[in-house]
């Protein structure tokens, strides 16, 4: 394992920690299991989850 790699790794534990998850990872599943549809930017992603998890219908209020 590269330094690179062990940097890459803990930088998407520390993303996930605090909610936000991995373009890197996002990117690599599109590829391998929808390759015909377009893969959002990395600013569409990060407003696509941002969205998904506090975008709800009482914006982020559980009551």
């Amino acid at each position: 394992m590269s330094a690179a790699d062990l940097w890459r790794g803990l930088a998407d534990t520390g993303r996930l920690m605090v909610g936000v998850p991995s373009y890197r990872t996002y990117v690599e599943h599109m590829a391998a299991t929808h390759p015909d549809r377009p893969v959002m930017t990395e600013a569409a992603f990060f407003r696509d989850r941002q969205k998904a998890r506090y975008g709800g219908r009482n914006g982020g209020k559980c009551c």
